[in-house]
């Protein structure tokens, strides 16, 4: 039996603006879901949605946004804000469902030291010197009709 390989063809535009790509297997075409549990495309999503409300969230009580999605060679920090005298970065974890635990569980010990110094680049590329700095937790669960619901831990660690 010869077996056919795994083939990407074009890709298709979703309603959210992303594409999924369409692969052809044992000689039919198939599109991922987007919607699914599983897969890039879907994490991605849902990781989208989660920072939205979360910045959302921030605005509604008084935050300003300074950086999304700041990246440097040691990783990314999700989300610097300032309010007052104070800078926080904040870490936004989503997810659709509770099997796996809340969404803010995933910021582990070593997560914690890496945003750490992350904040440090941060300030030092930015020039900024805020008398405090904080350290925030946005635990994001969307729902299956998508609605986010946003629990903040500020000060987390």
């Amino acid at each position: 039996m010869t077996r056919r390989p795994l083939e990407t063809t074009q890709s298709e535009p979703l309603s959210s603006g992303q594409e999924a790509t369409s692969r052809t297997v044992g000689g039919e075409r198939h599109t991922p879901v987007v919607r699914g549990v599983c897969g890039s495309a879907s994490r991605s999503l849902v990781g989208t949605a989660g920072e939205a409300a979360a910045v959302a969230h921030y605005r509604r009580v008084g935050y300003r946004v300074l950086a999304r999605n700041w990246r440097c060679r040691l990783g990314e920090i999700d989300l610097v804000l300032v309010r007052g005298p104070t800078l926080i970065v904040c870490e936004v974890k989503s997810r659709r469902g509770s099997a796996l635990g809340g969404p803010f569980e995933a910021v582990t010990w070593a997560k914690q030291r890496k945003l750490r110094l992350l904040a440090e680049t941060f300030l030092i590329a930015s020039g900024l010197r805020p008398p405090e700095v904080r350290f925030d937790v946005a635990s994001v669960m969307i729902d299956a009709g998508g609605t986010a619901r946003v629990h903040v831990f500020e000060n987390a660690f």
